[in-house]
């Protein structure tokens, strides 16, 4: 099934591009380190790993990576390069550098969250070196990176899809071909953007309820079995705004308003006007400006209560 040709080099490894590819992984951020630990313990042939944060490659080659110095040698050495990157800018440059020295037949998956259009047009660049493309962005929290239980949105071939849908298994216990290249970035977005509406609506009640004798707890325990349940209260709720607990190294609000910018501009591409999208922005845009931006994005509950 895997389009590259087996050259000397794979012959030389032992490797089998029919069955265990060698991987690269290149980005070994929040998300990008659970994924490619899994990757790593789970795949039968090498991963070469990159990342320019040295303290993040050295977790991974202990975890039994093969240690890369660029994101040329990746492309030198694997058949299949996975992507973790902050966005799409990030994406785009290092694609370039992957067109430039990967074999034909290379197949590259960027798990990252991009505009849709960033998604489409890297894909062309890259089949014209005869690169094969996936966008395969990735939901829930960084445990589930960590425990592989992520859901995995997919934009691919059908052919495309049945070479990574294994390897994806990995890191995501559902993985979802969701159409052609660039669908997984518009169901992705899509998911972030109802997440982010949903945890605003949340601090707006919950202060409302702990302001009327109701604590945050107890709002979240009888809401939970009625039907304004949702995994934004069961989650980010539960764990950070009754709490108030906000840690600076998760999900800042720079990261919400960089995917909800995504999901504002394909609406009107698409000649629709978000108007929720757009008053739930607004909250993490004072966020920012308020300076608790840097906070775990729930941490807009302050700015309800007025302490930010």
């Amino acid at each position: 099934m895997w389009k590259r040709p087996r050259s000397f080099t794979d012959r030389a490894h032992g490797e089998d591009p029919m069955s265990n590819p060698t991987l690269g992984f290149i980005g070994l951020g929040v998300m990008g380190a659970g994924m490619c630990a899994n990757a790593i313990r789970k795949h039968a042939a090498p991963v070469h790993v990159f990342d320019l944060n040295a303290e993040a490659l050295a977790a991974q080659l202990a975890n039994g990576g093969v240690a890369a110095p660029s994101v040329a040698a990746v492309a030198s050495a694997a058949s299949v390069i996975f992507l973790s990157l902050p966005g799409g800018k990030q994406v785009r440059a290092v694609c370039e550098e992957i067109a430039a020295h990967a074999a034909s037949g290379t197949t590259v998956v960027d798990l990252s969250t991009t505009a849709v259009v960033d998604a489409r047009e890297v894909a062309a660049m890259l089949a014209e070196k005869g690169i094969a493309f996936a966008d395969a962005p990735v939901a829930r929290t960084r445990q589930a990176a960590i425990d592989g239980t992520l859901s995995i949105m997919v934009g691919a071939s059908d052919a495309v899809f049945a070479q990574v849908q294994p390897l994806l298994s990995y890191m995501g216990s559902d993985v979802t071909h969701c159409g052609d290249v660039g669908c997984g970035q518009v169901v992705k977005l899509i998911n972030n953007t109802l997440l982010f509406e949903q945890v605003a609506a949340i601090a707006e009640m919950m202060v409302v309820a702990e302001r009327a004798g109701v604590t945050g707890d107890k709002l979240i325990e009888a809401v939970v079995l009625g039907s304004g349940n949702s995994f934004a209260l069961q989650n980010h709720a539960k764990k950070a705004m009754a709490p108030r607990l906000f840690p600076e190294k998760a999900f800042p609000s720079d990261y919400v308003l960089k995917d909800m910018g995504y999901t504002i501009e394909l609406a009107g591409q698409m000649g629709v006007e978000p108007r929720m999208a757009n008053r739930a922005a607004e909250y993490y845009k004072r966020a920012v400006d308020s300076g608790i931006g840097a906070k775990y994005f729930p941490a807009i509950i302050e700015l309800v209560e007025g302490k930010a």
